[in-house]
């Protein structure tokens, strides 16, 4: 017990600082106003704590706070800071959400990832979990998003799953949880999602010389753009965002600066004669004013990535845009003499070997170029036999 009571307390008019014991003191002003001090030794300083005034803070009050402030300081917290902590308000997890959007975004090369990042989580996450605080979110919550979309659509709830833990691991990492994402538990309560046999539906490669004798029979803007997409093996995004500036027919060459590559260095696309003439039937169609080589409806704007998918999808295939980098890739390995270095030089993927990737000093852009003839020269229908010959004289 103190040795202050509360009828003492509300007696005491004399201006001083009066003892309860154990560091907690009244303080009373000259003007008579009071409040609760509390006097502490930590790392051989004296340090001196405000715990309120007496109109707000009672003497229980007061002996429940310098109990609290005690405490801290036996397990080698800093009150100031803790108190600090206390009057920083906790986000909900939508804010917080919003928040590691605008931060990160920037960092993001893909203009469609920045706007799919934040919609996915307002679709699926922000419903149930949106509007509680970050730091009442447990794995069993996290669970329950994900369980009604975990097999119907996997690849979009796994995503949901990372961002989810993305959020959570920056709200642990501003002080506003007190433990981790708990993704591996979360994920160790869902089913086994079944397995792929790939990660893209590729066309098979023996069939990309009919598909492009049929994608030739009509033309369009999204045609042209899968035609050069297929012969330069490129990503869709590298193809819709092409700029003439990037292309030299004279040279015969389309040099990709890195802020458009997936690993962020400049890629140079030795073309073949047929991947020339693609794009100076592009050039016949080029918009008074406009850069980008393959446009879109909108002036200025690219093609969407949905406008090539449509192409397949009109004629009622299964296969992704994707794909045809995977038929590429296969044919490459089951067709020619081709180092497997050059193929992956070709699809611009980065080195896996650190040690290897360190000391390679060549992009392989003669022995690609002959890579990328043969190539056409496949999917133009001439017989393996006569490409293996090319690759051999290469």
């Amino acid at each position: 017990m103190g040795s202050l009571n509360a009828t003492q307390v509300r007696a005491l008019k004399e201006p001083g600082r009066y003892s309860d014991g154990d560091g907690l003191m009244l303080n009373v002003k000259d003007g008579g106003s009071k409040s609760w001090l509390l006097r502490i030794q930590h790392d051989g300083k004296r340090r001196e704590f405000g715990l309120g005034s007496l109109k707000d803070v009672s003497l229980a009050g007061a002996r429940e706070k310098a109990g609290e402030i005690r405490k801290q300081v036996r397990q080698g917290a800093d009150p100031v800071a803790e108190k600090q902590k206390q009057r920083e308000r906790v986000p909900t997890f939508r804010e917080a959400a919003k928040a590691v959007h605008k931060e990160h975004k920037r960092g993001w090369k893909n203009g469609k990832h920045q706007a799919q990042w934040l919609a996915t989580l307002e679709t699926y996450a922000f419903p149930a979990i949106g509007d509680l605080s970050v730091e009442a979110i447990e794995g069993r919550m996290v669970r329950d998003v994900l369980a009604d979309i975990w097999l119907e659509k996997p690849e979009t709830a796994r995503r949901v799953r990372q961002r989810i833990g993305a959020v959570l691991d920056y709200a642990y990492s501003k002080g506003w949880r007190t433990q981790e994402a708990p993704m591996r538990s979360v994920t160790k309560g869902l089913p086994r999602q079944p397995r792929k046999t790939g990660r893209f539906e590729a066309m098979p490669y023996s069939d990309v010389p009919a598909f492009l004798e049929k994608l030739r029979e009509r033309d369009s803007m999204g045609r042209l753009a899968l035609e050069a997409l297929i012969l330069t093996a490129a990503r869709s995004g590298e193809i819709r965002g092409a700029t003439w500036d990037e292309i030299d027919v004279d040279a015969a060459l389309w040099t990709i600066p890195g802020k458009r590559m997936k690993a962020g260095k400049a890629h140079t696309v030795p073309l073949s004669p047929v991947a020339v003439e693609v794009f100076k039937r592009a050039a016949a169609l080029r918009l008074k004013g406009s850069e980008l080589v393959f446009y879109g409806q909108k002036p200025g704007r690219p093609l969407s990535d949905m406008t090539l998918l449509k192409v397949l999808r009109d004629m009622e295939l299964p296969f992704t845009v994707h794909g045809f980098r995977s038929a590429f890739r296969d044919w490459a390995a089951e067709e020619t003499s081709f180092p497997g270095e050059v193929a992956e030089a070709a699809l611009a993927h980065a080195i896996a070997n650190k040690v290897e990737a360190a000391y390679r000093r060549t992009d392989f852009l003669e022995k690609r170029r002959g890579l990328m003839e043969a190539w056409t020269k496949y999917c133009a229908g001439v017989p393996v036999s006569r490409v293996v010959k090319l690759v051999a004289d290469s």
